[in-house]
Parts: C-alpha cells; structure tokens; sequence
C-alpha cells in the first residue's frame, strides 16, 4: 500500500465515525472506481486512521484465520478471478459486500501453521519491497544522468562538461535552452530520413498465426519492452508496410497526456512483428542513431513539447502527429559524442535491467510460493515439527 494521497479530517469528526476506524493488521479491498478489487494490508503506519467510503476493511471472525494470511489468499490469482467475477459496471465498476459469499478460501485448522505461511511470504515481500527501493533510487539516478548528458554532454576528456554556472563560455542558447557551443539545434526532421509513419491495426486473430503485433503497452517510460503482443490476422497483405525491424525507432501517438509520445527501440521479439496504428516509426538519418534519438525524445524538454501540442477533446485520449514530431526542437551532438553518451548510459542501464529481472524472479517465485502454499501443495510441516 501507498500513502501517496491522504485527507486529513477534524479529531471531533474522527471521534463521531461509527465505523472505518483502522486497526493495525486490517486488509482493505477497494470497492468502486479503476482500482475496484485491489487489496492492500495496513501495518498500522498511524496512530489513529481511517478509510473513506470508496474501501471495505475485511477483518476475520473471532480470529479463524490470520489477517496477514487472510491478505495473501485475496491475493491469490483464484480468488482474485472469483471477486472480478462480482464486479458490476462498467463506465464506474463496483463492489457490494456480498462479494465474500462468492470467495471459497480453505485454510489451515493449525493457527501456528498459518502463521509459519504467512510469515514464508511477508519475507519474501519485504526482499520484493527492497529489490523495488533499489530499482526506484536507479531511475533517479538514471535520469539526472540522462538530463546532464543531454545538456551538458561529453568534453573532449571524456568527462561531462562543466555546468554553464561554471563555464559559461562553453554553451550557447538555442530553441530549448542552453547546449554546448558545438551542437547542432533544430527541429526533428533534420535528423530523420523521411516522414514518420504510422503502423496499421487490423482486428486481432483469435489463434496463433505467427505474426505478432505491438499493443501500445509495449511503449514505456523505460523504453520497449514486448508487455503487449497480439496474433496478427492471417492474408492480410497491408500487415507488410508495418513490418517491424530489429533497431527500428516507435514512437506513440496517442494516449494521455502524461503517456503520449513515449519512444523506444523495437528489439527483435523471435516472431515477425508490425506496429499499431496509434504508433509511428521514425527512421533516422545518418547523423544520428535510433538508440540515440530515443534519447533526445525522452528528455524533459522535448516531452514538455510533445504534452504541450498534444490535441484531443478527451481528458484520457490526446494524439500528436507526425507533422507534430517532425517539428518538435531538438539539440544532437556530434556522432562522437552521441556514441560516448550511448555508453555512459548503456553502463547504468546494465545495472537497472539486472535489478528489474531479479524483481521479476522474485515475483515469479511469490506467485508460485503462494500458489503452493496456499493450496496446501507444499505443507510448512517441517517448521511446525521443529517448533514442537
């Protein structure tokens, strides 16, 4: 659980509420809005607490079942398909608290032998919130990197240049700020070859065919990544001109406006592959690269751009255009330096893509654990023999 949005509310008000008093071990489940059926489990992080009327507080009967465990089998992927299955609504989906007479949960008559389970797993979370902690202070890291590297860049030392507070002589002003006296500034198709294009999105097969294609989750603030792959439709002759390439350059073109215009380099998924019609593939010319201009297009200066011209009646959908892209400003290096800022940023990545696989080892061994331990497939019969 997350504390990112509180209320606070008058003592007196605190005191009149007849019910939503938090107790430290209670297991909260949303009940309407995009997060309905989501659990969570307070720790008792305050000393006084409650919940708003968008939650339900599940707590057990007499104490028949271990509120941490009680959190875990909620959790659990069976469980979690029973309560999508009460969930009614779709423009604003809901929950009633009838919902627990559809959830069929069999646990352990022995209270040490919950406790022994869910403690297994409360371990493990805890090595899960480390490992997430790491990967967060990464991405900080990783993008001050990024933002002194791509406006300061590389001197001929090898080292990144002076700040301007410090060397003022080294930069000059352009479009989008101060940059190095020895870099270019101008608008996007100055390094592109050609027009961006955008892909194609015919209705998606309901069986295997062999050609995959992206869904816009594939474009992330992190890059591509292949989160989102659909059949492709078999015959279809105009799947040819959205084709993907390994090394291929995308950029979205619709999605909020936080999301727009996310950018990422297509690497080679084992099966052929096209683009969507909310993305567009931007080719570089031979002054730059895809790997490097993702970079120029993830900049803060650069997105403020893409989310300032970013059209759309729509709070949740705007679009940009190629025309859009094309003309967005931009500021490039020497191919040198581009390839001197490619391996500083290769070598932080490195370390981020090692602690983002170890995560998600660790979430696939919790899901297996619980899985195991939750149906009672692996028994904890050995800690209970040796704490008798």
């Amino acid at each position: 659980m997350t504390f990112d949005v509180l209320k606070r509310i008058p003592r007196k008000f605190f005191a009149l509420m007849t019910k939503g008093h938090l107790q430290m071990g209670d297991v909260l489940i949303n009940k309407d809005g995009a997060q309905t059926g989501k659990v969570g489990f307070y720790e008792g992080e305050f000393e006084e607490a409650a919940i708003n009327e968008h939650l339900f507080i599940l707590r057990s009967t007499n104490g028949a079942i271990n509120q941490r465990l009680l959190y875990y089998y909620l959790l659990q992927r069976d469980t979690q398909r029973s309560i999508a299955r009460m969930i009614t609504g779709s423009a604003q989906p809901g929950l009633n608290s009838k919902f627990v007479d559809a959830v069929r949960i069999s646990i352990p008559k022995s209270d040490l032998e919950q406790k022994y389970i869910a403690d297994a797993l409360s371990i493990l979370d805890a090595v899960i919130q480390e490992s997430d902690a790491i990967i967060a202070k990464l991405k900080i890291v990783r993008q001050g990197l990024l933002y002194d590297l791509l406006t300061r860049g590389i001197d001929a030392n090898g080292e990144i240049r002076l700040h301007r507070a410090e060397a003022a002589h080294l930069y000059k002003l352009s479009p989008i700020g101060w940059i190095p006296n020895d870099w270019m500034s101008g608008t996007l198709n100055s390094w592109l070859d050609g027009k961006p294009k955008n892909g194609y999105s015919p209705q998606e097969a309901a069986e295997w065919t062999g050609i995959q294609m992206l869904g816009l989750g594939c474009l992330t603030l992190q890059g591509f990544q292949p989160l989102q792959l659909k059949p492709a439709p078999r015959g279809d002759k105009r799947l040819s001109n959205a084709l993907l390439s390994d090394g291929d350059l995308l950029m979205s073109r619709a999605n909020t406006r936080d999301l727009v215009g996310m950018v990422g380099v297509y690497r080679d998924v084992g099966t052929p592959c096209t683009y969507p019609d909310l993305m567009m593939r931007l080719r570089p010319s031979s002054e730059t690269s895809a790997e490097f201009l993702q970079f120029v297009l993830q900049a803060p200066a650069v997105r403020r751009q893409v989310q300032a011209h970013a059209v759309g009646t729509s709070g949740s959908m705007v679009k940009i255009s190629g025309k859009i892209v094309s003309n967005l400003a931009v500021a490039v290096p020497g191919k040198t330096e581009q390839n001197q800022i490619l391996a500083l940023l290769a070598a932080g990545d490195a370390r981020l893509n090692t602690e983002l696989e170890k995560a998600a080892a660790l979430r696939d061994l919790k899901a297996g654990l619980m899985d195991d331990l939750l149906t009672g497939r692996v028994r904890v019969t050995p800690l209970l023999a040796e704490a008798a």
